[in-house]
């Protein structure tokens, strides 16, 4: 069996549990462990295997405090839109990537969606710098690589180029909250190019979602505003792209196997997910469903 094999066979997962190939069935027939089915034979990803080890290593989960049905954290459009065709029965309550942390650690949440840009590493959603550091059970999926970039009004009349654009007085800057994903990546922009946010003319109130942001833009309340790819085409706007980025999912270990979750993650393998993806823009999902972090 390869140490860094990404699916294992029956016989290989056997094998790394301990356990007889009946037994291995048997869980398989309860749903009990994870595992897909390609061209009628069983595959067992390996990092699905290893979460669920840990998850009973760490004791009986029927103790703990049931969490609500909740996905928190920043709106990302493909998300929104997978959340309601899988059946996954998810609420959401999406009001920023921080407000996420706050719910994920209050036990207010199951997953909280973060692009989160840690400004001195340069890096995305690190436990230690969002103050997840403590959570011995947390673990983060990634989801997709974004676009990210300056949203204009249709065919762009104010002729906005470039960054250094939008400190021209005409302006009108669409911002989000301070603790919000986009937010904290406009800050680390402008200080990246020798900017002062203050002299930027921004809107009088935060958008509060990708798509409201996009909507200030699109209805004239403000001629530009940092989002997503996804949200400017949802709203027939001009896309001047600046910046990738990493949104993750992030959720206690035990939450990983709850069927919402595994209903989310199993509908983002089907064709129609992808074509989505596609058709939205500013998607790169090779990645999507990889643990990146494991507590």
């Amino acid at each position: 069996m390869e140490a860094r094999a990404t699916y294992l066979t029956t016989a290989e997962v056997a094998d790394y549990l301990r356990l007889k190939e009946r037994k291995v069935y048997d869980l398989v027939r309860q749903g009990a462990i994870p595992c897909v089915r390609v061209t009628g034979k069983l595959l067992f990803p390996r990092h699905s295997i290893d979460l669920w080890l840990m998850n009973h290593l760490e004791g009986d989960q029927a103790t703990a405090r049931p969490v609500p049905v909740v996905l928190a954290g920043s709106q990302d459009p493909l998300l929104e839109w997978a959340v309601r065709e899988s059946g996954s029965q998810l609420a959401l309550l999406c009001q920023g990537s921080g407000d996420g942390v706050r719910r994920l650690l209050e036990g207010q949440a199951m997953l909280a969606g973060l692009h989160l840009l840690d400004a001195a590493s340069g890096g995305y959603n690190r436990p230690q710098a969002l103050g997840m550091g403590g959570m011995r059970d947390l673990v983060m999926v990634r989801w997709a690589t974004r676009r990210q970039g300056l949203l204009l009004a249709p065919d762009n009349p104010l002729g906005i180029r470039r960054l250094a654009d939008l400190t021209r007085p005409e302006v009108r800057i669409a911002h989000r909250q301070p603790d919000a994903g986009a937010g904290r990546l406009l800050g680390w922009l402008l200080e990246q190019a020798g900017m002062e946010a203050s002299h930027l003319q921004l809107a009088e109130h935060p958008s509060l979602s990708e798509d409201d942001l996009a909507l200030a833009v699109r209805q004239g309340e403000a001629d530009a505003g940092l989002g997503v790819e996804a949200a400017a085409r949802r709203q027939g706007l001009t896309f001047l792209p600046l910046h990738r980025e990493h949104f993750d999912l992030a959720m206690r270990r035990r939450s990983y196997f709850e069927a919402p979750v595994q209903r989310l993650l199993a509908f983002a393998q089907e064709p129609r997910f992808v074509e989505r993806a596609e058709a939205l823009g500013g998607y790169a999902i090779g990645e999507l469903g990889r643990v990146v972090y494991n507590a």
